[in-house]
């Protein structure tokens, strides 16, 4: 080949290193950008399975701050280019928890009653050695980059030597060909230095292209040898664009990408091709390289696209706990379903991915507030139901002790009245532990039952007509049964009623008695109420009064609201122990829904009841 022939060939070469080196300009600034996206870490470490490289963080994550602090100054002696991740995992966990013990700090001043703005943080030890090592880590890399940079500019400087003595050898066509050996020596020692600046690499490798395809455009050198040399290039590039074309099939885009990059850098250090399948070459390897890189955009752009809807469903969850309005839950079933909706929205919160590297750990942070004051406020109801419930057990085991003081008095009168008045109190008082609330009632009813029973020992003259009162009330609950046994009666519910008025003109039965000879005559009439469409609460309270009215011995209006008041009192219970186990139903099953019925319809008669019972209370209180 000529000298003409071998200048139009280094022309061509300079095309191909061109459009090598500007193709590959971008991707080398694409990769950095996309490595730094895909190296974030989520704070919430239960979100997604670390990598290998995010496994550091969960070395430190369990260090306390001091601990940390060590840590840190451990890398101090490590190699300042590798310690960037751990120093940067240190320091997030370190303020991670000065933070929390400055909220802490803060929370407590402003608990003693102090103005916000008088807050001050407190100096930490600590966080000042912190500070002072990590000012040695920045000065140490600082160092190191300096250092670095100064390699760089002296590398510049040596190949930017080697390319002027390459120019000064080709501009001499006569010892050209003698200078092949030292030429090919120049070469390797550019490819053994090290970088240059960034902004110079470009640049450099185009004058040094020139440079060698100058000299090669001149060089006289024996023809198999140039051939040999095309040959050698082209298998070289052969095999770097079958690299490249299997890029394209790799499931790990992101690592096909990154080998990528290190195929455009082998591609610029090989030397040219024979001039007439370069550019098919080229546009072969450049080709491959556009499948690899449209795949990493394409995936980095799906990515942002997830990121944007872990974001949306993230605020969502934030907002569900944030909305909750804590101060409407006042009952220990109502903060369990609150709590039940929290954790659910935690496990929710779990199983989303991570939202964009700018939001995603503030968002965390805010989740993690709000569901922290939901666990604070829960806390404080059950310490204060708590302490109300302790406050109501010591109220009323003061009535029992009243009670019991009063249990052997022969002052039927006096002792009544105020019996009487402790019952009122009692019920005006408030639940207590339920572990103790059966106890304390039996201590208190069994005083009252006491001086009562023997108050109604003092009364022998009235247990004839009593038991005679026994016998006609049986006989009016046989009567009732028997108009409800007949299928054919027309009038049941007015010979009901008459019955029910029979049955509140006759008077007391004994005492034992009395609780089972009015729950036979009651369900016989509830039966009756059903059967024939009656209406139970205000006939019953009709009766009631009329059957009050009466009655003229006190003591029986006394014994009466002493009865009353034990029903009241047991159905009140009753209905705390049914509306404390609904919470534990629930209706996400038929048969779950059928039980949470049930209990509501029990609750609802509880409740029916306790309404009448309290309007008999009223009508005795009345009538003394």
């Amino acid at each position: 080949m000529d000298l003409r022939e071998e200048s139009l060939a280094g022309e061509n070469l300079a095309k191909d290193v061109t459009l090598n080196e500007e193709a590959a300009a971008p991707a080398a600034e694409s990769v950095t950008e996309k490595t730094e996206a895909i190296s974030e870490v989520e704070t919430l470490a239960t979100e997604e399975p670390m990598t290998e490289k995010e496994q550091v963080s969960a070395d430190y994550a369990s260090l306390s701050k001091n601990e940390l602090v060590n840590a840190l100054q451990a890398l101090l002696d490590e190699p300042i280019d590798t310690v960037k991740d751990s120093v940067n995992q240190i320091k997030t966990l370190f303020y991670s928890i000065r933070k929390a013990e400055i909220d802490a700090e803060k929370a407590e001043f402003l608990a003693k009653g102090n103005e916000e703005a008088a807050f001050a943080v407190k100096d930490d030890a600590e966080e000042n050695r912190f500070k002072e090592i990590l000012n040695q880590l920045k000065e140490k890399r600082a160092e190191y980059n300096n250092a670095q940079d100064a390699m760089r500019q002296q590398n510049l400087e040596r190949k930017l030597a080697i390319i002027n003595e390459i120019k000064a050898i080709a501009v001499d066509p006569d010892s050209v060909n003698k200078q092949y050996a030292k030429v090919q020596q120049l070469q390797q020692e550019f490819k053994t230095i090290g970088e240059v600046p960034a902004t110079e690499t470009t640049s450099l490798w185009k004058e040094y292209q020139q440079a060698t395809e100058s000299f090669y455009d001149l060089l006289k050198i024996n023809k198999e040898l140039r051939d040999y040399d095309f040959r050698k290039n082209l298998e070289i590039k052969q095999q770097l664009c079958a690299d490249a074309e299997s890029l394209g099939e790799k499931e790990d885009i992101v690592l096909a990408f990154r080998k990528l990059q290190e195929l455009h850098n082998q591609w610029r250090e090989t030397g040219p091709v024979a001039k007439e399948l370069r550019e098919d070459l080229w546009n072969r390897f450049k080709e491959a390289s556009a499948v690899v890189n449209k795949k990493y955009q394409s995936f980095f752009e799906e990515r942002k696209s997830k990121e944007k809807e872990n974001e949306v469903a993230k605020e969502e969850i934030c907002g569900k706990v944030e909305a909750m309005d804590l101060s409407a839950l006042k009952t220990y079933a109502a903060w369990d379903e609150a709590t039940k909706s929290v954790i659910a929205l935690q496990e929710e919160w779990k199983k989303l991915g991570f939202a964009s590297r700018k939001v995603n750990a503030d968002l965390f942070a805010r989740f993690r507030k709000s569901c922290d004051e939901f666990f604070a406020k829960k806390a404080e109801f059950f310490k204060s139901m708590k302490e109300e419930l302790s406050v109501n057990l010591q109220k009323k085991i003061a009535l029992c002790e009243k009670a019991e003081a009063l249990k052997d008095s022969t002052d039927w009168k006096k002792t009544t009245d105020a019996l009487v008045a402790l019952q009122k109190e009692w019920k005006t008082i408030g639940a207590v532990a339920k572990k103790q609330s059966d106890a304390v009632w039996t201590r208190f009813i069994t005083a009252c039952d006491a001086f009562f029973e023997a108050k109604n020992k003092q009364t022998t003259s009235a247990r004839k007509v009593e038991h005679d009162n026994l016998k006609a009330k049986k006989e009016v609950i046989s009567a009732i049964n028997a108009v409800l046994a007949d299928d054919s009666e027309t009038e049941g519910g007015k010979k009901v009623r008459e019955l029910m008025k029979k049955w509140q003109g006759i008077g007391h039965v004994p005492f034992k008695e009395k609780d089972k000879i009015y729950a036979e005559y009651k369900e016989a009439v509830d039966k009756a109420f059903d059967k024939f469409d009656m209406k139970e609460v205000k006939a019953a309270l009709n009766n009631f009064e009329t059957s009050i009215n009466q009655i003229t011995d006190k003591d029986k209006i006394y014994r009466e609201r002493e009865y009353l008041v034990r029903n009241y009192e047991q159905k009140r219970n009753e209905l705390k122990t049914f509306e404390n186990n609904m919470g534990f139903f629930s209706a996400t099953s038929k048969n779950g829904n059928s039980m949470l019925k049930e209990m509501e319809r029990r609750i609802k008669k509880i409740k029916d009841d306790l309404a009448l019972i309290e309007k008999k209370i009223n009508l005795l209180d009345s009538k003394l």
